[in-house]
């Protein structure tokens, strides 16, 4: 429960700073959110609790056991099923997916009802999570080869832009984010323990420059995938377009009727029969590997039974939470430092906003991406093993104060994006560039550590709110769409902070160099 609260303690500090000293206006559903709050903290208690009592000693067990093989081919395997498994269900993915297929749905991508939304969403998140399976296959086979991590970077991002270049424009927001959602606080920890660890136990390969990688990966496969995800959909292959008539906002109106409002208890079962929905292929993916594969019992089934109890449990109040609080909080904030009255301040008026009269906007963004990432468990898992492995040439306040900084600068730049109005994709495309230069002036051991920085930032508490202020912002602003623009915002969380470390390891070499010239 202490964990889950220091996860959630950053958001609402920085909230209430601005609810109490700069905006100043009441909250309407104070109360629904509130309870909203309790239920994220209560549902992310559950899930970790049954993690850890359940899947994680099954998962390392597996682990041991295909070691023990020796099998390249069992490995990659059980690789492949880590990948569905621990996305399949991520509770930021299953958000942001959701929000993606109302958005969708009011944007005239997709048929206008439930059936379609729902169809949208798991077709999202069955994508994803394929994309993130071949990835931790393709990261233990570089790692198990001694490929070097940065070449198949380079050809993935020449890869990401050459699709992006047919990919249709209400896609791309949504292909680049669901790279951040991948890797969250639970599926970091483990993801960079089997590299690590993988890496360790190969003859001639170093736990640092080879260990680290696998995240990284996780963060750029799903960004292709999504985007063919979306030219086939395009093209009709997986929905039919719809023909469509009204204003947006007529269509979103359509959709929330639709769902209607069931009440709190018949919500927490929907949501509840849908993870266990959702769950059961975790279940399926398990039980097929140990009985068939390896071919040993199950050790404490009890335990593991129990522990997909609470995982199913912590799930359902976890989502249940975001649609009570972190959504609405984050379209809230969104809508009230745009309104106009508030910009032009006490008695002032302003005829025409640009995009520097936004600063409250901007000040708010780099707060939450800095506050949210110092406090993230899984940017201190990997700050944590870096210093052990680095012998403490990385300092672990260094590495996490160097990517608090990209992500809080990343979320600031891309909601200037939104507000200016300008195309997602040549951001993006620069970063890429900036990357690829850096890769070849940067200490070679910090390169795949930088990479997998890029994926320990977006947690399962940060991506919803981050995800719901791009929405609220390109909702709010005029001359913005919903579709295009409301998403991106978790792509630049992503890939800043690769370039911060990486420029945090420069200063260090120089300063190194120089200290050493000195003596």
């Amino acid at each position: 429960m202490l964990d889950s609260l220091r996860d959630l303690a950053p958001v609402f500090l920085v909230i209430a700073f601005f609810q109490l000293l700069i905006l100043q206006q009441p909250v309407d559903g104070l109360f629904n959110i509130l309870s909203g709050a309790f239920l994220v903290v209560l549902g992310l208690t559950f899930f970790v609790f049954g993690l850890e009592t359940g899947l994680f000693p099954v998962g390392n067990n597996m682990a041991h056991d295909f070691a023990g093989k020796g099998s390249t081919l069992g490995l990659l395997g059980f690789a492949f099923a880590l990948g569905i498994g621990t996305t399949i269900a991520e509770p930021a993915l299953i958000a942001v997916a959701k929000e993606a297929s109302k958005v969708a749905a009011a944007g005239c991508v997709i048929s206008n009802n439930i059936e379609a939304m729902e169809s949208y969403a798991f077709g999202l998140r069955l994508t994803v999570a394929v994309s993130v399976g071949l990835a931790i296959m393709l990261g233990v086979m570089r790692i198990i080869r001694g490929w070097p991590i940065q070449y198949l970077i380079i050809a993935g991002y020449i890869l990401v832009v050459i699709v992006t270049a047919f990919a249709p424009e209400s896609i791309i927001g949504i292909a680049y984010d669901s790279g951040g959602v991948t890797t969250s606080t639970i599926t970091v920890p483990l993801v960079a323990a089997l590299g690590v660890g993988l890496a360790a136990s190969i003859k001639g390969r170093s736990p640092m420059l080879d260990g680290f990688g696998l995240i990284a990966f996780a963060s750029l496969l799903p960004i292709i995938f999504v985007l063919l995800f979306g030219i086939v959909g395009e093209a009709g292959w997986l929905w039919q377009q719809p023909q469509c008539s009204g204003t947006q906002s007529q269509a979103i109106a359509q959709v929330v009727q639709q769902a209607g409002n069931p009440g709190i208890i018949k919500e927490l079962f929907i949501s509840l029969s849908r993870t266990v929905r959702d769950v059961l292929p975790i279940i399926a993916v398990i039980l097929f590997f140990q009985i068939l594969i390896i071919r040993q019992r199950v050790n404490h089934p009890q335990r593991l039974i129990a522990g997909f109890a609470f995982v199913i449990g912590g799930l359902a109040l976890f989502l249940l939470g975001l649609e009570m609080a972190l959504f609405p909080i984050g379209k809230l904030m969104a809508a009230q430092l745009t309104d106009p009255a508030f910009l032009a301040g006490s008695g002032g008026h302003i005829d025409a906003l640009d995009w520097h009269d936004y600063y409250w906007v901007y000040l708010f963004a780099f707060m939450i991406g800095f506050s949210t990432t110092i406090a993230e468990p899984a940017l201190l898992a990997v700050a944590i093993k870096a210093e052990e492995i680095s012998g403490g040439t990385i300092s672990i306040w260094g590495l996490r104060i160097a990517v608090a900084i990209g992500v809080a600068f990343g979320i600031t730049l891309g909601v200037y994006r939104i507000i200016s109005g300008m195309p997602l994709e040549n951001f993006i495309i620069v970063g890429y560039i900036i990357v690829v230069i850096q890769t070849f002036f940067a200490p070679r051991m910090i390169i795949p550590l930088a990479f997998d920085s890029g994926g320990v930032t977006t947690s399962t508490v940060t991506v919803p709110l981050v995800a719901a202020l791009g929405l609220g912002l390109a909702a709010t602003i005029p001359g913005r769409s919903v579709l295009i623009d409301g998403f991106g915002l978790i792509a630049f969380a992503s890939l800043f902070p690769i370039i911060s470390v990486m420029t945090y390891a420069q200063i260090s070499e120089f300063r190194s160099k120089k200290l050493i010239a000195g003596e």
